[in-house]
């Protein structure tokens, strides 16, 4: 079992930056990739950048150039993930999730689409606030 936890949230201005981390604990052994999703106030929660454990990133056209995605990959296990968000705009608002994939497969074979949809991952963390104000 993988219990992931997130931290860094927090409010800044257009233009701003901030840096989210997200620690797994447990069998981080069997995690595949790693991913940031986001829920923005009445929207359905969205993928915005993927990590997968060969160091193959994917990203969100919507942030793509403005966010980064990094993690630990130490002795071939995945445990932690970080995004670095700069140029935040308004439309960034929401609670960022962090989840955890177990399929080996890279992103770099998957689609957009595949690699930032939900049903790839079945682990969860709690969610961190962020709050980009004009």
């Amino acid at each position: 079992q993988v219990i992931l936890m997130e931290s860094g949230g927090g409010s800044v201005q257009t233009g701003g930056s901030l840096r989210l981390s997200c620690e797994a604990s447990g069998d981080t052994y069997t995690i595949g990739r790693m991913a940031w999703f986001r829920q923005s106030p009445g929207k359905e929660r969205e993928g915005v950048a993927v990590l997968s454990k060969d160091g193959a990133t994917l990203y969100a056209e919507s942030v793509k150039g403005r966010f980064t995605v990094s993690g630990n990959n130490t002795k071939n296990t995945l445990n932690s993930l970080n995004l670095l968000m700069s140029s935040l705009q308004p439309e960034d608002t929401g609670m960022y999730y962090c989840a955890a994939g177990y399929s080996l497969l890279s992103v770099r074979l998957m689609t957009a689409i595949r690699a930032l949809g939900e049903k790839e991952y079945r682990t969860w963390g709690q969610g961190t606030q962020v709050t980009v104000s004009s």
